[in-house]
């Protein structure tokens, strides 16, 4: 169970980091560095590709246990993609939050040049005592402004089907070794498939849409409200795309299962 709660929270970090990122976007709109805030938005995936890593023996181990006491597993499963979900919703709330943070370091950034010496001159005692002076509370002025106008939803619904695949992927290849164990390796080898899908669909779907857009605002042509409403729909899609995992899950895994055999 304790292996269970560090795979939720590991989860839990990926999915916060990695739809934050969307906050560090568009403080570098709000401050005309957007090249700089790319390079920030690196760091953050960063700690979620690296929290991903040590996830992955984890729930490889989970299902192992799973294996050997004859157990059926989904509810755990189910359990870690709802910490995704949390992940996702925790991102939203702090999204005002860590784009006033985000405009700070990227102006650190900026003075100091890279990426080390940034850290040893922002990241100090003082500097994380007034991170408090940031927080921003969403509150209902600020969601009464939030618009859907201008935002093709075609591209939502894009960003909510990549993120439920992208999501579930790896938890279903897992959940299907056990549904066809002679297949073992030809399961496992295609969770990097599917996964490549997903990030192939996501590449070309989607993030030329929202690169196209966030270059008009800088652009002049769209205005930084639209630009914020856009990031959090993205963010909303995104933590819908989770909920469809939690209900792709099981059916993915039956699939992968039954095609597992038509590669031999």
């Amino acid at each position: 169970m304790d292996a269970l709660w560090l795979i939720c929270l590991l989860t839990f970090v990926i999915h916060t980091t990695e739809t934050l990122s969307y906050g560090i976007r568009f403080a570098g709109v709000l401050t005309g560095r957007l090249a700089v805030a790319l390079s920030l938005v690196g760091i953050v995936l960063l700690i979620s590709r690296t929290s991903n890593l040590i996830q992955g023996p984890f729930t490889g181990g989970l299902m192992d246990q799973a294996a050997i006491s004859h157990t059926d597993p989904s509810m755990k499963l189910h359990l870690i993609i709802a910490a995704s979900s949390l992940g996702t919703l925790a991102a939203i709330f702090l999204f005002p939050t860590f784009v006033q943070l985000s405009k700070r370091l990227i102006s650190h950034l900026e003075l100091a040049g890279s990426i080390p010496q940034m850290l040893r001159t922002a990241v100090t005692v003082d500097s994380i005592r007034r991170v408090r002076h940031h927080v921003r509370i969403p509150n209902l002025q600020f969601v009464s402004r939030f618009r859907i106008q201008g935002i093709p939803k075609r591209l939502l619904l894009l960003n909510a089907l990549g993120t439920a695949v992208y999501t579930s992927s790896v938890l279903a290849s897992l959940y299907a070794i056990l549904l066809v164990p002679d297949y073992k390796a030809t399961v496992l080898m295609s969770s990097g498939m599917i996964n490549g899908f997903a990030t192939i669909f996501m590449t070309i779907l989607v993030d030329p849409q929202v690169a196209l857009l966030t270059e008009k605002a800088m652009q002049g042509q769209a205005t930084h409200e639209s630009i914020r409403n856009m990031y959090l729909w993205l963010m909303i899609s995104r933590f819908f795309g989770t909920i469809l995992a939690q209900i792709l899950l099981v059916p993915a895994a039956y699939w992968v299962a039954l095609l597992a055999p038509l590669f031999h």
